[in-house]
């Protein structure tokens, strides 16, 4: 079963503009339902969200109805999944407090995984199994050399022949955004190797 897609920011369609500078996030029409306290709010928030649009679809794949992206945003930086710096900045996901809200609150098995190769990830998400993979962002290409590993998170939800799929919340097309496909290899040269993993 392929889990519900959700993006980092809320027009899904609108990505690719967001990301390519041609739209403004806070511009994106449909910003209302992610919970933001304002435009301005979800504008600075929307991209570092990858790590809770994962949860989300995580969630949803469970069959739960999962809470606004901002909702879950505020809960996770309360117990530390997010960290909001002096100088504004904002440092998370933290994978350690995300795993301890999903246990506590949904009550999914889930624990933090690291120094996992990308050839284990096949046996990780086999049965129903899901892995919020660490990779770098250009994965929404598929191709290069990134400058270097992990910044961004996935949902990898199957495997079939040697070809890994996932979700991307910052896919800027319709194919990189749901059920996007690589190779395990090709996979592995933007994965940092960790994540959190939810077995099936």
């Amino acid at each position: 079963m392929i889990p519900p897609f959700f993006g980092q920011w809320e027009s899904a369609e609108r990505i690719g503009d967001i990301l390519a500078g041609t739209l403004r996030a806070a511009d994106d029409p449909l910003w209302p339902r992610s919970g933001a306290a304002g435009a301005a709010d979800y504008e600075r928030w929307a991209d570092h969200l990858c790590g809770v649009a994962c949860l989300r679809m995580a969630l949803a794949a469970r069959g739960i109805s999962p809470p606004r992206a901002f909702d879950l945003a505020r809960e996770l930086t309360r117990r530390g999944g997010y960290v909001v710096r002096p100088d504004g900045g904002i440092r998370g996901l933290i994978y350690a407090p995300a795993v301890g809200w999903l246990r506590e609150v949904p009550g999914l098995a889930a624990d933090v995984r690291v120094d996992v190769p990308v050839e284990d990830i096949p046996a990780m998400v086999h049965g129903g199994g899901l892995f919020v993979a660490s990779v770098h962002p250009w994965i929404r290409r598929g191709v290069g050399e990134p400058p270097s590993l992990g910044g961004h998170l996935v949902l990898v939800f199957g495997e079939q022949d040697g070809v890994l799929r996932f979700h991307n919340p910052s896919g800027d097309t319709a194919a990189s955004q749901a059920d996007a496909r690589l190779a395990v290899a090709q996979f592995g040269r933007f994965y940092a190797g960790r994540g959190i993993v939810l077995p099936g």
